[in-house]
Order: C-alpha cells, then structure tokens, then sequence
C-alpha cells in the first residue's frame, strides 16, 4: 500500500507540474474563463470543475496502482491541431475557440506527461475538465424558439387564447415574452454536469451511462417547458399577481431542482454495484529505457509553450490612424430625413469609424436609416462580429428581435432581415457585411473570412452596413422602401465602406 501511495504522489506530481506549465503559457485565457466562471450565473459549475477533477483523480489512486508516467512524444500532434485552434481564436478574437481550445491543450499535456496507460486509469477526470469550458449559449436561439412554441401550443390546449409572435405572446390579460433567462440553457448545462457525475459514480456499464446522459439531456429541456407553462398559467389564472417578474425565476428554479431529485431517484434504481478495484501493475524497465521515457515529457512541453509568443508577433496592435468614412448623398429622388423622426440605431462597439444618415423620399415620410460601421485591427473589444453586436443588441434597453433573422437576396445584393420591437415601434432592418471587398451575411462565415485571409497574410479591414426602417403594421411597405432605397444606392454604399481602406497606415 505504501509502494502505491508512493506511485500516486508521483502521478499527482505530474499533473500538478503540468497543469501550472500550461496556466503560466495561456494565463490570460485563462483569466478570461475564471472571470466567467465568477460572473455568469449560466458557467458558475466552472468553479467547481477543477475541485471535482482533484476528487476524482485522488478516487482513482487504488487503480492506479504501481503505475509511473511514461511520456508519449506523439501527443505534440493533438497539442498542435489545439494550439493551432488557440492561434486562430486569438487572431480574430473567438473568445469560445480560445476556450475551448485551452481545455484540449490541458488534456492533451496530461495525456503526453503521463503516458496511454495511466490516462486510460484516469480517462473520465481527464474528459470531465471539457465541462470547464464556458461554451454553450450558442444554444440560446433554438431553445428559446422550442421553448415558445411549446408555451403557446400547451396555452391553447389548455384554452387559453394566445397570439404569438416570435417569442412574444399575449394572453387575455397579460403579455410575455421568452428571454434568455427562459430559454433553459442554465438547466441543461447544470444538469449534463451533475448527470455526468451521477452516471460515473452510480454506473459501470457504458450502456447504463449514456442512457443516464440521455435522460440528463432531455429531462431538463422538458422541465424548462413545463416550467414556462406553468409560469404563464399562474399568472392568468391569478390575473398577474404571482409568477410575474424575478419570483417567477425562482418558482423555476424551485420547480426544476424537484425535477432533478425525482430523475436522481428514479436513475438510482438502475445503480450497480461498484466494479472491483484492480490495481494497475507496471512491468519492469530499465534504466536506460526510463531516461527515453523521460525525455520525450521534453517535445510535449516545447508545444505547449510555442504558441502565445507567435500570437504576440503575429497579432501586433494597431494604433489609432484617421479614418474617412462618410455617408453617400442622397440619390435623385431621396431626401435628408430629419434624426429626431426616426431614432433607432444598431449597436457595434468598438468601430474605427462608424456613421448614421436618414434618408426619406418626396413621396413618403417614412425614413430609412443607413448605418455603417468600419473595423481594422480587430481584437477583443474591437470586433465587428462580437457578442452584444447587430441590430438588436442585448444591451439596448426594451429592443428585442421579434423574428429570428433570415436571408433575402436582392438585385445580387444578400441581406439578413430581422423585425425588431423598439421602443418606438417596430423596425425593420437588414444588415450585411464588407470583407475585403466581400459581401457576407452570416456571422460564422464572416469569422471564418477574416480567419482564412489572416492566413494568407492580408488586412482584416471589415465593414458592416445597417438599413433600416419603421414597420408601422405594413410590413411590406417597409420591405418595398428598403428595397428603393438599396437599389438607389447601393453603389454609393459599397464605395463609402471601401474608401477607410486607403487610410490605412501602409
């Protein structure tokens, strides 16, 4: 027994020296997923990761046995393909890759540092550090649009009048809407969390464990409706004076947390017995063939450790330069609009140059709005597509995206449409954007863009382009003005968001 405490002081020892060797390469990365650990009630699990994967490797230490880390060389190529991925993330600033990217960098400098056999011992603690990864709201749309749908489809079972648009609906005596808060992500993420555990701790067979993982998925999102039904109902049937706003967050919780005891219960009749401890023995080696062993830890940590120095070098700030940016006059048959007739703007933070002009023709009052905004040097807090960016941003107060967005093309121009509501009424707007004398819509392909031509070494000067206009209830009015205006001025357009370019210090 003291040969394999030994032994697992030395595993122990492993792990702890390569964990602060990646930590003291990728510190700000990793700051960055502490900080959101800390702070979002959706990722707080995160905190909790590192502490479970310590319980869980000191659990193992019996079938660890006699086992020593015997260094695998060929996981630089893993170490590489998640360095790599890190690389990209930092250059155009995808946070989520940098992320993600990290936590394969750890895993994969355990698996090098310790060797097939011990990792395969250790295989599930090593896999559980992945729930570290605050990645997930990539969800939020999808499970919002379900989560609606089935509020509205239960409402009307129950006979009760809804109309719905989006993810806003209106009954009798009330009118909701499903937010972030609603969509269910924090249950679902929550819940593969603790299921993952559960099922390791209370399963043996594979079989039995990814069943386990099935229901963690699917109870959750069930709960979520269900919880969004019963939410609604409560406040029409006591005519809004309970289950309306924060305590109905908290009736959700309460109701969601006995929907997790009850599936613990029921996933605690299908528990198995504990397989038997088999304590993993070493065969004897060499002095000579321990000194090989040893030195290929070497390769495995040089990889770890090539990366943030090329980012640095590759990813030089930009300073400040003046921009040209203007807005095109207006075509034969358009007009200036006064401002104060039609306030609503995008947000896009961290712009070089951004500009704002209405526009109105002699025939109709009814304004169009052109906003541009031009990026270059693009970073973390300067990027055109970013979280908090787009015609309904999150942190524009009573704004919200009435229509999930949706593609049109028009006289070869691509466009993104979304209906928003303001607090001003609705508003229509489509929005594209400018790479590199590139028209895109979609915000994926846009990041892969500028990933793909900082490859190849050329400039990430971007732009993204907003029309928009009132709905005022006639929704293809609006779509016919935006159209007249596009097809006035679209020329005028591309011309404005290419001409920063030549302001760019050469």
């Amino acid at each position: 027994m003291t040969h394999t405490y030994r032994a697992f002081s030395v595993v122990a020892l492993a792990l702890t020296l390569t964990f602060l060797w990646v930590l003291g390469w990728y510190l700000q990365t990793a700051q960055g997923i502490a900080g959101i650990w800390w702070h979002s009630e959706t990722f707080a699990h995160g905190l909790a990761v590192l502490p479970a994967f310590g319980w869980l490797v000191w659990r193992a230490r019996d079938r660890v046995g006699s086992l020593q880390p015997q260094p695998t060389a060929w996981m630089t190529l893993p170490i590489l393909a998640a360095g790599s991925l890190w690389l990209l993330g930092g250059m155009v600033s995808v946070a989520a890759a940098q992320h993600f990217a990290l936590f394969a960098l750890l895993v994969s400098a355990f698996v090098g540092v310790l060797g097939w056999r011990l990792s395969r011992v250790l295989l599930f603690p090593l896999l559980f550090l992945f729930f570290g990864v605050p990645i997930g709201e990539f969800m939020l749309p999808t499970l919002m649009h379900y989560t609606a749908e089935f509020t509205v489809w239960a409402l009307r079972l129950s006979g009760v009048p809804v109309y719905q648009e989006g993810l806003h609906f209106i009954v009798p005596n009330g009118r909701w809407s499903v937010v972030e808060a609603c969509s269910g992500v924090r249950y679902l993420i929550a819940s593969l969390f603790v299921g993952a555990l559960y099922a390791y701790l209370h399963y043996t067979s594979f079989k039995r464990r990814l069943l386990f993982m099935f229901v963690a998925v699917a109870v959750p999102i069930l709960a979520n409706w269900l919880r969004a039904y019963f939410i609604v109902m409560l406040g029409y049937l006591s005519d809004n004076k309970i289950a309306v706003g924060v305590d109905h967050l908290l009736y959700g919780w309460v109701f969601f947390g006995v929907v997790i005891f009850l599936m613990f219960w029921i996933g605690g009749r299908w528990q198995e017995a504990p397989a038997p401890v088999v304590p993993q023995g070493e065969a004897a080696q060499g002095d000579q063939a321990r000194v090989m062993r040893g030195l290929a830890v070497l390769p495995v940590l040089v990889t770890v450790a090539l990366f943030p120095p090329v980012l640095k070098l590759l990813d030089a700030p930009v300073p400040e330069f003046p921009v040209a940016l203007s807005a095109p006059a207006p075509a034969e048959g358009w007009i200036d609009s006064p401002g104060a007739s039609f306030d609503y703007r995008p947000v896009y933070a961290g712009a070089r140059a951004e500009i704002s002009r209405n526009y109105a023709t002699h025939e109709s009052a009814a304004p169009v709005l052109l906003h541009a905004a031009w990026y270059f040097g693009q970073r973390e807090n300067s990027e055109m597509v970013a979280w908090g960016n787009g015609p309904a941003s999150p942190s524009m107060k009573d704004v919200s995206l009435l229509r999930t967005s949706r593609t049109l093309i028009f006289a070869g121009q691509s466009v993104r449409e979304s209906l928003i509501s303001t607090p001003q009424g609705r508003v229509l707007t489509w929005h594209w954007y400018r790479i590199n004398g590139r028209s895109l819509v979609g915000d994926v392909e846009a990041k892969l863009r500028l990933v793909l031509d900082r490859l190849l070494g050329m400039a990430d000067d971007s732009a993204v382009v907003v029309l928009a206009t009132p709905e005022g209830l006639d929704e293809e009015a609006a779509r016919a003005r935006l159209q007249a205006f596009l097809s006035s001025h679209a020329a005028a357009i591309e011309q404005a968001v290419e001409a920063p370019a030549q302001s760019i210090p050469r």
